[in-house]
């Protein structure tokens, strides 16, 4: 059975520290009032007024969400959670 082959793609120092660095919260403000939620969040409800309102543009540039919805998706095969779990461990014993 052959291996596959993985194609190198260049990450940038600059794109490793935006991700390294990426919000765990998005803080929005409508009518006055503050709406903290996820940073992948597409839409919130307004607490005051209750409109729903866009939190998250989608244009026809890559942005960092992209990347994290792309892992996100990859996440979502069967095994890769394991192989994720098994590398936060590997992490969490670097740090110590």
């Amino acid at each position: 059975m052959g291996m596959k082959t993985f194609t190198a793609v260049e990450a940038s120092p600059e794109l490793l520290e935006a991700i390294r660095s990426f919000p765990v919260r998005r803080e929005v403000e409508h009518c006055g009032a503050r709406i903290v939620l996820s940073p992948f969040a597409i839409y919130a409800d307004c607490p005051q007024c209750g409109t729903r309102i866009k939190v998250r543009s989608f244009s026809g540039a890559t942005e960092l969400e992209d990347l994290f919805d792309a892992v996100f998706e990859w996440m979502n095969q069967p095994g890769a959670r394991e192989v994720v779990q098994q590398r936060l461990k590997a992490l969490e014993r670097e740090l110590e």
